[in-house]
């Protein structure tokens, strides 16, 4: 067993190994120990040895076992998607994403397929395409998506370098950054198809071996990405120690010290000394893209790093980060955080301007953060942080039919089209708030595929032995078989986060404990769970998890799950507002008018070919870029105790949202109010951040007549207005 256990350890790895080793024969000496001074059972000092070394093994084991997840995500492939969610899917898999592989230059031509298109020495294209097809392809289960998975996987895995390397990279040019991706994308594909691992872990392993080699020499890190990012590759390295260890524990935990050790480090970040709490634009100077601050305050890197303690918490035990990491997400949120759930960062974070923007690439990096720590951390704050995000700043990026997105999403955006060379964005080109294949940089389109597949697959997960939990809401199904029951299935019919009421139908061969996520906005006086009809059960949900417990027995059961929601309003800064229904943000619906722009718009700067190059494959006929432009006034601030929320919903029929969900007008929800028009002036081409009020002055003074408002979902509105001032029309 020991043999076995350090077979695959290499030369460069020896000191290390026999430092395990001795830690080995120590413990063993230990226990024998331990068990020979138990005088009041004087028969162990005979146990045979083999016991002996049996819980030799069985100490170490628990030393070397990483921190276990509070709650246990499932595999890709035990969650489909139902209702609205496989809608938006499979518009997804009919347009840019499901059709990358086929077209756009950048996958279909990528040097890591034997291509030569690529939009940065980064060569990071087609694995942050392949990290989110993956779990697309596979929770549709569609046929045509899963071919191009492994078509694109068969061609990395067999031209793997004779070193161990994974990419097109000579030796000379090499960094480790896009690899973090790629794993991210493989230990998915596993997952759901573990017939795959015979191909894919050996080169996994076979690369990770040089990666430790090359962290060891401190090469392959020559770009800031590599070392800001480093969890993603922790969370494949962890997947994989825990999956497949193949007697590679100790060179894995070497690494992952390692890659902690040459990375930046994100827990002295998070403290009061460095983190940066003020507007950036208010000391430019002294955080440009040479500071040694910058690396934090870039808005993706920002996302990303977001789960670094707990990544790190998972290998050591060092529950000390925690906090760090906690106080981490919650000043990010506080002071650069956008209304929809993401980071304020036009390429870099700034402070809470409404006119400043969140990239795509953010909104998705911000949802698989907060998702992987409320599986491994368990705190409800980051689950609600995590639909904010899907429900508002995901859908608000992407045309209806997913063939086209916005660089930036911007919360005052009355219209998105080009803007003069003049923007208010920090390093963003006038073309960043249209919707395209390619506004101003590329990494959005490849990388915008992983929000909504990952969020699914994050949705249920297992708790302890005998539990599963719907940690993050939505219409699903789940097929799973806990420790001890076997055959649960559970199919969620729901509107959701349209509407208030979850229906579940639950088949199970024993009992077991059904977990029900109880958000922190929910009104629990007027929230509920039903078993069968019976009595309504109030909801009592743990304090830290939200999660309520609802104990079902053998056989099928429906619940009924109800949550209580109110319109409340948030203070942001210059003193406005932003006003939401639930998960759901709600902004001023300014009219809508879309205009098809000419693909010439494109300069190709950003890439060595057009996107529209004619010698590729033939583009789509779907594919354009579009510009929204208002027809109703934006400069508007409304009457907050004036605000009603609406739905065509009522408690005994909800039909089939209409698809696509997230097009102009289409969610049945809306938010009614008054409100008049104030004094707001453009800067830079959008609305300009407002002064805020002086002291002891709660409301702006109207310019124009009172009249009627609609807020609609954020998500459906294009170009809107989601952060406004407000007035007191009773004393007006």
């Amino acid at each position: 067993m020991l043999k076995m256990l350090y077979h695959q350890t290499r030369e460069k790895r020896k000191v290390a190994t026999l430092r395990t080793e001795h830690e080995l024969k120590d413990c063993s000496r230990q226990v024998e120990t331990r068990i020979n001074k138990v005088t009041w059972l004087p028969a162990a000092r005979w146990l045979p040895l083999a016991l002996l070394l049996s819980m030799s093994l069985f100490v170490l084991w628990m030393q070397l076992a990483l921190a276990p997840y509070i709650f246990q995500p499932l595999p890709l492939g035990s969650i489909q998607p139902l209702g609205w969610t496989n809608d938006q899917l499979k518009l997804m898999a009919d347009g840019l994403a499901g059709h990358q592989y086929d077209f756009y230059h950048l996958v279909h031509q990528s040097p890591w397929i034997g291509g030569n298109s690529e939009y940065s020495v980064l060569n990071e294209g087609l694995p942050y395409w392949f990290n989110g097809l993956v779990p697309l392809a596979y929770g549709l289960n569609d046929s045509r998506l899963i071919a191009q998975v492994e078509d694109a996987t068969e061609y990395i895995v067999a031209h793997q370098w004779e070193d161990g390397w994974l990419g097109p990279e000579a030796p000379a040019d090499r960094d480790l950054w896009a690899r973090y991706p790629l794993f991210l994308g493989l230990i998915q594909l596993v997952e759901a198809d573990n017939t795959q691992a015979n191909r894919v872990v050996p080169a996994m392993y076979t690369f990770i071996d040089l990666m430790h080699s090359m962290l060891v020499e401190n090469t392959g890190l020559t770009q800031i990405w590599g070392r800001v990012r480093f969890p993603d590759m922790l969370i494949s390295l962890q997947w994989l120690y825990e999956s497949y260890p193949l007697g590679n524990q100790t060179m894995m935990l070497d690494t992952m010290s390692l890659l902690e050790s040459r990375g930046f480090d994100w827990s002295s970040y998070w403290t009061e000394d460095n983190f940066i709490f003020v507007d950036l634009d208010t000391i430019q100077d002294d955080i440009d893209g040479g500071s040694p601050r910058f690396p934090f305050v870039h808005g993706v890197n920002a996302a990303q790093g977001l789960k670094a303690g707990a990544t790190i918490y998972r290998y050591t035990g060092n529950d000390s980060i925690l906090q760090n990491n906690r106080n981490g997400v919650n000043w990010t949120f506080s002071y650069h955080g956008d209304v929809a759930g993401s980071i304020i960062g036009d390429e870099r974070e700034t402070g809470l301007g409404s006119n400043r923007g969140s990239e795509l690439c953010t909104a998705v990096e911000t949802m698989y953060s907060m998702s992987y720590l409320y599986h491994t951390l368990g705190d409800n704050y980051f689950a609600d942080r995590c639909e904010r995000a899907a429900f508002n700043a995901l859908p608000v990026s992407i045309t209806a039919d997913h063939w086209a997105r916005q660089y930036l999403a911007v919360a005052s955006e009355p219209y998105a089209k080009p803007l003069s060379e003049e923007n208010p964005f920090w390093n963003v080109g006038d073309l960043g708030i249209i919707y395209g294949l390619e506004p101003n940089y590329p990494c959005c389109t490849v990388n915008m595929p992983q929000g909504l597949p990952k969020f699914l697959s994050a949705s249920f997960v297992q708790i302890g032995d005998n539990g599963l939990g719907h940690a993050l809401l939505g219409p699903a199904q789940v097929s799973f078989t806990t420790n001890v029951v076997t055959d649960i299935v559970i199919t969620c019919t729901t509107n959701y986060p349209f509407s208030p009421v979850l229906y579940y139908n639950v088949t199970t061969t024993s009992p077991f404990t059904f977990y029900l996520r109880v958000p922190l906005w929910s009104v629990l006086d007027n929230s509920s769970i039903t078993v069968n009809n019976n009595r309504a059960i109030p909801l009592t949900p743990d304090p830290r998890t939200g999660m309520m417990p609802v104990l079902l027995g053998f056989g099928t059961s429906a619940v009924t799950y109800t949550i209580g929601a109110n319109v409340r309003v948030e203070q942001r800064a210059n003193s406005t507002i932003a006003v939401y229904h639930g998960a759901i943000l709600y902004a001023l619906d300014v009219g809508q008018i879309v205009t098809t722009l000419p693909n010439s718009l494109y300069n190709a700067s950003y890439s060595n070919a057009s996107p529209y190059d004619t010698s590729a494959p033939l583009i789509p006929n779907e594919v354009h870029d579009f510009a929204f432009k208002n027809t109703e006034s934006w400069n508007m601030a409304i009457d907050i105790s004036s605000l009603t929320f609406h739905t065509t919903f009522n408690n005994a029929t909800e039909p089939a949202l209409k698809n696509p969900i997230f097009d102009y007008q289409a969610p049945p929800t809306y938010i009614s109010g008054k409100g008049c028009e104030v004094d707001w002036p453009l800067y830079n081409g959008l609305p300009a951040p407002l002064p805020a009020l002086p002291e002891g002055v709660r409301h702006r003074s109207c310019t124009g007549n009172v009249t009627d408002v609609i807020l609609r979902p954020y998500g459906s509105l294009k170009n809107h207005m989601a952060e406004l001032p407000t007035v007191d029309l009773s004393i007006s």
